[in-house]
């Protein structure tokens, strides 16, 4: 029922952004505790065809079009899927094809598949890469984001940095830091994973959503600025800090219940965000009234806030 692309989006990190999702159902090679897209509905390492290539390139032109006729601008048109996107076989041809109608390209990836020749290959096309580093010792990488059995840290971080070495785009990372967890011995180890990465940005994040397992929270103040201080030590200004939610406007053109559910596919809204969204739509509240009856939808509550996420379970 959702739609493969959605937005724009404001971005923390990518300014206005239109989102690709590129793979079908929550399919992915992790399945993190603090996910916003919900639990991990298919845990797989196997790359494959989720969208004939063409027709997903035609739907994001078709939305730019759109958007130009409403003079709307973007800065990225980014690969964000509720799952892992370097999974879809075909995301490189699919890149390459919207860089050539003229478009910036960026892909929020784990990073997980990047010891793989050809996932190397099809993420270079891109403008911007985005990988994980929640953890690198074992037992903490597991406990965090409960990856597929077949894949290991360190030949993930391997595939990382060879990635680093002979990517000529903008690569950053993203670590997420959650509550409850002893970071003490793990701070230096990421630090110095990072250093060895080089990234040109190294975003550090703490839960801003409803995540995937309700027992997840942010971390303690001191937790985050000892992480801080850590990776700052080795990266300097180049480290940064993101513990709020993204500010501005999303869009939302055609069918308003199609619209919303393919962005909380994605990214769970806050209910003023949804009222915003509804208010430029000229619609009312009835659409997230009938996706919750519909069992598309649910409305939760994160630190004191509501939202309204796609229903997985």
């Amino acid at each position: 029922m959702s739609e493969p692309v959605f937005g724009p989006v404001p971005s923390r990190r990518l300014g206005r952004s239109l989102g690709v999702n590129n793979v079908i159902g929550k399919t992915c090679s992790y399945n993190c505790i603090y996910c916003q897209a919900g639990r991990t509905q298919e845990l797989t390492i196997k790359r494959r065809k989720f969208y004939d290539p063409e027709w997903l390139v035609d739907k994001v032109l078709y939305r730019i079009s759109e958007l130009e006729r409403n003079g709307e601008e973007i800065d990225y048109v980014t690969f964000v899927p509720n799952g892992e996107p370097s999974l879809d076989i075909n995301i490189g041809r699919e890149a390459q094809a919207i860089k050539e109608a003229g478009l910036r390209t960026a892909v929020i990836s784990n990073g997980s598949l990047l010891w793989m020749e050809d996932v190397r290959s099809d993420l270079s096309v891109f403008d911007l890469v985005s990988v994980k580093v929640d953890a690198v010792t074992p037992r903490l990488w597991r406990m965090i984001n409960r990856p597929h059995p077949d894949l290991e840290i360190k030949k993930i971080i391997e595939g990382i940095k060879q990635f680093s070495n002979e990517y000529r785009g903008v690569l950053i990372t993203e670590t997420m830091l959650l509550g409850n967890i002893d970071y003490s011995l793990e701070a230096r180890r990421i630090a110095e994973t990072l250093r060895t990465i080089d990234p040109a940005k190294a975003y550090i994040l703490t839960p801003v959503r409803p995540p995937a397992e309700s027992f997840v929270k942010p971390p303690s103040t001191h937790t985050l600025l000892m992480v801080y201080e850590e990776i700052r030590a080795v990266l300097g200004d180049r480290v940064i800090v993101l513990q709020k939610p993204e500010e501005g406007e999303f869009t939302a053109l055609g069918d308003l219940e199609k619209e919303i559910l393919s962005i909380i596919s994605v990214h769970p809204l806050r209910i003023d965000q949804v009222r915003e969204i509804i208010r430029k739509h000229g619609g009312t509240m009835d659409v997230i009234h009938k996706l919750v009856e519909k069992g598309l939808a649910e409305i939760v509550v994160y630190n004191g806030r509501e939202y309204i996420v796609r229903r997985t379970r």
